[in-house]
C-alpha cells in the first residue's frame, strides 16, 4: 500500500526538483534549480498531520534515534521510480523534514563531462581523494560517477559506507560491498576499521566527520587502498587546512607528514545556475605532486592556491578559471559565477579585463 507521502514525492520527481521541503504549519515547498519555491495547490500542513506523514516511511531504529536525538537520516525508496534521502529534525514549529532526490540512473563521467584529471583519480592504486564542496553542491553525483566508471574500467573489490547509502551501483567489472551507517554498522569509522579486513582495493566513506575516521582513512590510504571521502569544505587549500586542523597542535606535524605522502588529489566543487536552465558544476581541481606535497608538509598550504595556477599544465584548476570557463562559453552568467567565486576580488578582476561588466 502507497505511503501518504509517495504523492508529494512523485511530484518531486516529475518537477525536476532537487528537494522537498516539509514543516509544521507550514506549506510544502521544493528547490527547483537552486531556487525555492512553494507548491502550488497545497494546503498548510499542521503538526500532527507534518509527523504522520514522515512516521508513516520511517523505520523503526530511526523513530528511536529521532525520539533521543530530535534528528535522524534514512533512506527510503519508491520501486521503479527513485531513492530519496530523508532527514528529519525538530525545531520550534514541530517536526520538519527535506527529502533530496537521489537520481534513479548514475550519471557517467562522460554525461557529467568529468576533466581527464579528476578521471584520473579512478585509476590510482592507493590514496586518500577528496571530493569536497557545500551542501547540495553535488558531491554525491561525482563520486557515484568517479566510482561507475571504477566499476566499468576495473576489476577490484569496493566496499562504500554511507548515511544513508545514496547512489545504488550495481556488478560489472568490480564487486561493490554498499554499507549503511547505523543499518549495517554503527558509524563510519568502526566500519573503516572493519573494511580492512574485507579484502578491499577501493574505499568510499560518505562523509570523514571525526578526527578519528580522517585518521582511520589517512592510515587506509597509506596502506595501499584508495580511499575516496568527502568535507564541506569551499576550497582545495581549506580542505588541507580542515583535515590537519582537526587533530591536535602536537599531532599536526606527523598528520601533515602523512598527508604528503597519502593525499593524490582534491576536487571542490559549486553548482551554478546555466542561463538556459539546469545547473552545472565548477570543479576545483588540486593534483598533489611533489611540489604541492612539500607544501602540505613544510605547513605552507597558502601557496597552494599560486601552485595550481603553474600546474595547470598537469590539469590542476582553480575555481575561478572553472567559473570564467563557463563565462565565456556563454553557460553562465558573469554575475552568477561572482556570486560563486571564493575569491571575488581575483575574479572581478578577470572578468573586468575581459571586457564582461557584473
Amino acid at each position: 500500500m502507497a505511503a501518504a507521502i509517495d504523492n508529494l514525492l512523485e511530484f518531486l520527481i516529475s518537477s525536476g526538483a532537487s528537494d522537498l521541503h516539509l514543516g509544521s504549519g507550514l506549506v510544502p515547498s521544493v528547490r527547483v534549480d537552486g531556487e525555492m519555491t512553494k507548491l502550488d495547490g497545497t494546503g498548510m500542513i499542521d503538526k500532527d498531520a507534518a509527523r504522520a506523514l514522515i512516521e508513516e516511511i520511517m523505520p523503526e531504529q530511526n523513530k528511536k534515534e529521532f525520539q533521543e536525538c530530535c534528528d535522524t537520516d534514512f533512506a527510503y525508496e519508491l520501486p521503479g521510480l527513485g531513492r530519496f534521502r530523508v532527514n528529519v529534525f525538530m525545531d520550534k514549529n514541530g517536526i520538519g523534514t527535506v527529502i533530496r532526490q537521489i537520481p534513479a540512473k548514475i550519471l557517467s563521467a562522460d554525461a557529467l563531462n568529468l576533466p581527464q584529471a579528476v578521471r584520473d583519480f579512478c585509476f590510482l592504486n592507493k590514496g586518500l581523494v577528496v571530493v569536497t564542496g557545500p551542501t547540495g553542491s553535488g558531491k554525491s553525483t561525482t563520486l557515484a560517477a568517479m566510482i561507475d566508471l571504477i566499476n566499468e574500467k576495473r576489476t577490484d573489490h569496493i566496499i562504500t559506507i554511507e548515511d544513508p547509502v545514496e547512489f545504488v551501483h550495481r556488478n560489472k567489472n568490480c564487486l561493490i560491498n554498499h554499507r549503511e551507517v547505523h543499518s549495517h554498522t554503527n558509524s563510519f569509522k568502526r566500519a573503516l576499521r572493519a573494511a580492512l579486513r574485507e579484502d578491499p582495493d577501493i574505499i568510499l566513506v560518505g562523509e570523514m566527520r571525526d578526527l578519528e575516521t580522517v585518521e582511520i582513512a589517512i592510515e587506509t590510504a597509506e596502506t595501499g587502498h584508495l580511499v575516496f571521502g568527502t568535507l564541506h569544505t569551499n576550497t582545495a587549500a581549506s580542505t588541507v587546512d580542515r583535515i590537519i586542523d582537526q587533530f591536535p597542535a602536537e599531532r599536526q606535524a606527523q598528520i601533515r607528514t602523512m598527508l604528503s605522502t597519502s593525499l593524490k588529489g582534491v576536487v571542490a566543487q559549486t553548482l551554478l545556475k546555466k542561463k538556459t536552465g539546469g545547473r552545472v558544476a565548477a570543479l576545483e581541481i588540486l593534483i598533489v605532486n611533489s611540489g604541492i606535497a612539500n607544501i602540505i608538509r613544510d605547513g605552507k598550504t597558502y601557496q597552494i592556491p599560486s601552485m595550481m595556477q603553474t600546474g595547470r599544465k598537469f590539469g590542476m584548476q582553480t575555481l575561478n578559471d572553472a567559473l570564467f570557463s563557463f563565462v565565456e562559453k556563454g553557460i553562465v552568467t558573469p554575475e552568477e559565477a561572482l556570486y560563486k567565486s571564493v575569491d571575488k576580488p581575483s575574479f572581478e578582476t578577470m572578468l573586468s579585463t575581459a571586457g564582461y561588466k557584473p
